[in-house]
């Protein structure tokens, strides 16, 4: 295999000149279609030029460069990550695995390396979630399967995706042009951060993703009556909080009678929201998690019917919407082992590890083949400030991603018949 160095301080600067694109002083936050956003995208633009890359911009604002130096027509493989961040999130959470892609064209760009299949890198408007709560909007666009009432998502202040999109300068109408050829794709790898600790307590810098777990989510609300504080008896109330208490403890419960399971209850909405009212009404959010989606759908009809007894027992109602269900993903085979011979190759162990977390893989799994890489990140910490991955693993994780990317096109059946990644000039 061909070796082709990469610069770290590169790497490193480019890291560290995304987490600058953050509002607020706290961690990083770049929600999506923001001027913190924009400004990130420019400097993605512009570095995916210095790598020699030809640059476009889809109907949904993903960001595509694409490297001509190959030896022959074909399909694309494609790498890459996403741009946008969880609110005061870390640094490293999608950017690494952008700045990572980025590295891999420029090296080869800078080395004259011609490669067995076209290359492009994918930087991805909105993997998180955060602003719309409808995750994996650009993924999902590219792979054909964002529908036409996503646009009406809304966040915080009420603007809808559409509306951000316009103001963005692209036409929400034309979202569909996103969607890519089946044909024309020879796969998708991704380097991410592991956001767990697994590798940390193996004492491995990387490993290989097997696959990704799939979610339900809901909506859920609990109804009961608001009242006074101080006059209405205890045992006459219909707390719409207590109910919520304990719905949330069942939830709970459930996830830890399926090993495979993981349930969470990630925000609450009390009405009215006074210090001198009985809660009248709770609004929440419910995520269930597994990689057994028939297991997983179990345990979320197990959860609701569970809190329907329990609001029934306190003179309350319990509804829950469900508002995405996603299944679970397994890894290409192929490309699985092209990142294990990559790490192997590197002097490591390939460890093969379920990801918890949805990547845009995910989505992109409707489209292609797909893989990952993981890099191990400090106590497992992620979606938070103090996340952070050690330069020597970046290091490690970058290197190992080059050549499991070059392993992964010299394998695809579409690919130039020497087999093997070339160095040519390259002007």
């Amino acid at each position: 295999m061909f070796e082709i160095p990469i610069r770290m301080e590169r790497v490193l600067h480019r890291l560290k000149e995304l987490a600058h694109c953050s509002a607020g002083k706290r961690g990083v936050t770049r929600l999506s279609f923001t001027s913190e956003f924009r400004q990130a995208g420019l400097l993605v633009r512009r570095w995916m030029k210095e790598a020699g890359m030809m640059v476009r911009v889809d109907a949904l604002g993903n960001i595509i460069g694409h490297y001509p130096h190959h030896r022959r027509g074909g399909p694309a493989f494609l790498i890459g990550s996403h741009l946008d961040s969880v609110m005061e999130g870390g640094a490293f959470d999608g950017t690494l695995g952008v700045v990572a892609a980025l590295e891999v064209v420029q090296a080869l760009f800078e080395s004259g390396v011609q490669t067995a299949l076209p290359l492009e890198v994918v930087v991805f408007c909105d993997e998180e979630g955060a602003r719309f709560h409808t995750t994996l909007l650009g993924s999902r666009a590219m792979a054909g399967t964002l529908l036409g009432e996503d646009l009406n998502a809304r966040d915080a202040r009420g603007i809808t995706l559409a509306d951000a999109l316009r103001e963005f300068g692209l036409d929400p109408l034309a979202f569909r042009s996103a969607k890519r050829d089946p044909e024309q794709i020879a796969g998708y790898m991704e380097l991410h951060i592991e956001q767990g600790p697994i590798l940390e307590n193996e004492h491995l810098p990387c490993g290989v993703v097997s696959g990704i777990a799939g979610a339900v989510r809901g909506r859920f609300q609990v109804e009961g009556l608001a009242g006074h504080a101080g006059t209405v008896p205890m045992d006459a109330r219909r707390d719409a909080l207590v109910g919520a208490a304990e719905i949330i403890l069942a939830v709970e419960e459930a996830a830890r009678k399926s090993p495979s399971t993981v349930a969470t209850v990630g925000n609450l909405q009390v009405f009215p929201g006074s210090s001198n009212v009985i809660p009248g009404r709770v609004e929440g959010t419910l995520d269930v998690r597994s990689l057994d989606d028939e297991e997983r759908r179990r345990v979320f009809r197990q959860i609701c019917q569970r809190a329907e007894g329990i609001a029934e027992n306190g003179s309350l109602s319990f509804c829950c919407e469900v508002v995405l269900d996603t299944p679970a993903v397994q890894c290409s085979p192929r490309l699985m082992a092209a990142a294990a011979e990559a790490i192997t190759h590197h002097g490591y162990p390939p460890l093969f590890i379920p990801s918890g977390a949805g990547h845009d893989a995910l989505a992109m799994a409707d489209l292609t083949e797909v893989g990952m890489i993981f890099v191990r990140c400090r106590g497992g910490v992620s979606h938070h400030p103090e996340e952070y991955v050690e330069p020597e693993d970046i290091e490690i994780g970058v290197s190992v991603f080059l050549e499991a990317v070059l392993r992964a096109m010299d394998s695809h059946p579409k690919a130039s018949s020497t087999g093997q990644t070339e160095e040519a000039e390259v002007p």
